[in-house]
């Protein structure tokens, strides 16, 4: 009876263990360094290689009215991107199916018709069961509401913490005031 009692005291207090290690606050939560995506290749790409900079993810699109957006995003990339900045476009035919494209032909759309140079990533999916895990952590971590529609963006510091969320038609006068607040 002693063995089974101390055993199973064993099991609480090892359990009990467990449940305080993972419940520490801040201690073992996935960060946005912990996530991997695909480039247009294919080819898995961890977050952690954008340690140290300051991030825009955008989820874009070529046939939407806040395309035109490419251009002053491209433009806010090559004026700070020595300073650390970098953007990330995410490609999502969620809304209206405003991108349809292979990845190979947003690639081509976006250098063509705004020689976007900062990456483009694979085509993913930003809301739903199938959304891909980044962006269920970026709207998990803003207060969890679904994106409303293409060119939202998430400003990130070089320490990985979420600075702000932007609608599609935010302000990239504030948006880029804030980049240059975090860089």
């Amino acid at each position: 009876m002693r063995t089974i009692l101390f055993t199973i005291s064993l099991l609480i207090g090892g359990l009990a263990l467990v449940y305080s290690q993972e419940n520490v606050p801040g201690e073992n939560k996935p960060g946005i360094y912990d996530f991997t995506v695909e480039d247009s290749q294919g080819k898995s790409v961890s977050m952690a290689e954008y340690k140290n900079k300051t991030l825009l993810i955008v989820n874009v699109a070529s046939k939407c009215g806040y395309t035109k957006q490419y251009e002053p995003l491209e433009e806010m990339y090559k004026k700070y991107k020595s300073q650390g900045f970098l953007i990330l476009g995410f490609p999502s035919n969620q809304f209206m199916n405003q991108e349809p494209g292979t990845n190979a032909e947003i690639q081509e759309f976006c250098r063509l018709n705004y020689g976007v140079t900062f990456p483009v990533l694979a085509k993913i999916e930003v809301n739903g069961d199938e959304a891909h895990p980044l962006y269920k952590y970026l709207k998990e971590q803003t207060g969890g509401t679904a994106i409303k529609w293409n060119f939202n963006k998430f400003l990130i510091d070089k320490k990985g913490n979420i600075v702000k969320r932007y609608l599609s038609g935010d302000s990239l006068k504030e948006l880029e005031k804030d980049i240059i607040n975090n860089l």
